[in-house]
């Protein structure tokens, strides 16, 4: 990979409440995304509230900028969260380590980890989520039902669980595959809708917490992404975390 100019990194266009995580020497980057922004701007109408402010090449998944110097600048997308979803997000400087990473994520050897706050509490502490679903894409949306032909496995642990004014529970997910709303979908299945879920949640509770709270956020947060990756003949391992936000601790 070529030398990145001496800015680079500091000069990024940074949506709002962006803040990175961590970076290799390959040019490998973290940033923790707050809820409530886009991934990439689907146009120019979007660019203000994405995760960088500015172009997005959809067919490369590449952003691009021009620094004070007038050259062009470039950062590739690795994966995506949900605008309502918070954490954890991969960039990477160049155009060959972004397709050495985007094989990873190709062939399921990265390992991720979520954490979410549910309604409820769960009947087991530990357990292996084996599910088929169907997955619709129709006018832009998204949606997942719990019946269909498309496997989807998480494997789902209990952090806590507290009885004030609602039962919630937070919870640790760790997907083994990367179908659309697999979680939420997921969770909502065993009774256990993630808090602010306005798809597949409890609409009425949602409603209540969100009073308590003053906090209607969607309560899902990609909390840690590693993996090993080759580049350049070499073997490299990656591992970003994004705290929890503060909304969740204040909640349970």
């Amino acid at each position: 990979m070529s030398a990145l100019p001496g800015d680079f990194w500091e000069t990024l266009p940074l949506g709002e409440g962006v803040a990175p995580l961590t970076r290799d020497a390959n040019g490998l980057a973290a940033f923790n995304k707050p809820a409530g922004l886009l991934s990439h701007p689907n146009g120019s109408e979007d660019e203000a509230r994405s995760l960088l402010t500015c172009r997005y090449d959809k067919e490369a998944q590449c952003f691009s900028w021009k620094a004070d110097d007038g050259t062009e600048r470039r950062l590739w997308l690795l994966n995506r969260l949900d605008s309502a979803t918070s954490g954890v997000i991969l960039t990477a400087a160049s155009e060959k380590l972004a397709l050495a990473v985007r094989d990873h994520y190709a062939k399921q050897q990265v390992r991720k980890a979520y954490q979410a706050l549910v309604f409820g509490r769960p009947r087991k502490n530990f357990e292996l989520w084996l599910d088929q679903l169907a997955v619709q894409k129709k006018g832009g949306q998204i949606r997942t039902a719990t019946v269909g032909n498309v496997p989807a496995q998480t494997s789902f642990q209990l952090v806590k669980h507290t009885q004030k004014t609602f039962s919630t529970s937070l919870v640790r997910l760790e997907p083994r595959t990367g179908r659309s709303h697999q979680l939420r979908v997921q969770c909502a299945k065993r009774q256990l809708p993630i808090i602010g879920d306005q798809t597949y949640g409890d609409f009425a509770l949602n409603r209540e917490f969100a009073k308590l709270h003053q906090n209607k956020r969607l309560f899902l947060h990609s909390l840690e992404t590693a993996f090993t990756y080759e580049f350049g003949g070499r073997r490299c391992d990656f591992k970003a975390v994004a705290p929890l936000p503060r909304e969740f601790t204040a909640a349970y």
